[in-house]
């Protein structure tokens, strides 16, 4: 289980607070995390006195930077790839169990949501994002894939916007989630405890979100979503940097940013997620969690996500050795076998 620190899970009023409270590594998940709040989830979807959940998180730099990524590389290294899968069997049951939930589910978001951090936050009823609220699915950068529910989620996201934020990693602030549906409602980060002590209390969700978290910015991503869905719709990676390619031969900053940004990350994740945002169109959510626990069971025999933690955690020297280093020598062949039924031990949901 959980140290009692890292997650405190309280009735509060009317509510059901989780606190994500592990602040010295950014509020990062581990498995004792996830099998405390589905404890508690659980307990509370039954509980009549418990008419909503409200999720937050202490500190001010991150509501959750993702899942404790060291430590999964660590059991993988140490060939307890088993106890690793463990992890993510259980959080993406969680992941199901919050986008199921019978309750309203409100997620107060401030500071960095990454990874783990997305799964507990985006498949809920409302998510809320304060002023330092920066939403990223970096996971492509680690040799890695966008997982937690991002083969769902993203594809619906507005024209190409799901694909731009998989295949580059790029930081979403609050006033761009919004419009892009991230976020269903923006809040001055001080408004947020008001917001948390007027659930607690038992004002309406709605007229409660509706009176303190009414901001509407205006959206900069905006200006840039011909370029996003031109580009990032094409059928391949290489197509799609094509595409960057030239735009920003015709003067354009941000493609130029997106494709110099893509061609650091790994080759085999990026055709992952590509795979990932198309497939994931037709997916139910369920399916969508099935087919993550199938890429992240193959994910860890490899070699990329292993380098890329070395290179971005461990080692910290920003020079990963891809295997392969180039587009050119993945082939849709290797990219299908990721999503193919596993022979035993398929993700079970309830």
């Amino acid at each position: 289980m959980a140290d009692p620190a890292e997650i405190l899970c309280v009735r509060e009023g009317v509510a059901g607070v989780v606190t994500l409270n592990r602040t010295q590594a950014l509020n990062a998940i581990t498995h004792g995390m996830v099998r405390e709040m589905r404890r508690a989830l659980d307990a509370w979807a039954a509980d009549p006195a418990v008419t909503r959940v409200v999720v937050t998180a202490a500190g001010e730099r991150a509501f959750s930077a993702g899942g404790d990524i060291r430590h999964l590389y660590e059991l993988g290294k140490a060939g307890r790839r088993e106890e690793a899968l463990a992890f993510w069997r259980e959080e993406y049951a969680l992941n199901t169990l919050i986008k199921r939930y019978p309750k309203p589910y409100v997620a107060l978001i401030d500071g960095i949501v990454m990874g783990g951090g997305v799964g507990v936050s985006l498949h809920g009823s409302y998510r809320v994002a304060g002023d330092r609220y920066q939403f990223a699915m970096p996971e492509v950068g680690i040799g890695f894939f966008p997982d937690v529910g991002a083969t769902y989620a993203l594809p619906r996201l507005p024209g190409e916007t799901g694909t731009w934020i998989a295949l580059t990693g790029e930081r979403v602030r609050a006033a761009d989630a919004l419009a892009l549906g991230l976020a269903t409602h923006v809040a001055g980060s001080a408004a947020l405890t008001e917001i948390r002590d007027a659930l607690i209390g038992g004002e309406p969700v709605d007229e409660t979100l509706a009176r303190l978290a009414g901001l509407q910015p205006p959206a900069p991503i905006e200006a840039d979503r011909p370029i996003i869905d031109a580009c990032f719709r094409a059928d391949s990676v290489q197509a799609i940097l094509a595409g960057l390619d030239a735009a920003a031969e015709g003067g354009s900053a941000f493609a130029r940013r997106a494709a110099d940004t893509m061609r650091t990350k790994s080759p085999t994740s990026l055709m992952i997620a590509l795979e990932q945002m198309r497939r994931g169109r037709s997916l139910s959510f369920e399916d969508a969690m099935r087919t993550e626990f199938r890429i992240v069971s193959r994910i860890i025999e490899g070699h990329d996500f292993y380098e890329g933690v070395r290179a971005t955690i461990i080692d910290k020297d920003g020079t990963p050795r891809w295997e392969p280093s180039r587009l050119e020598d993945v082939s849709p062949a290797d990219i299908a076998r990721y999503f193919e039924p596993l022979r035993a031990g398929e993700l079970e949901l309830t």
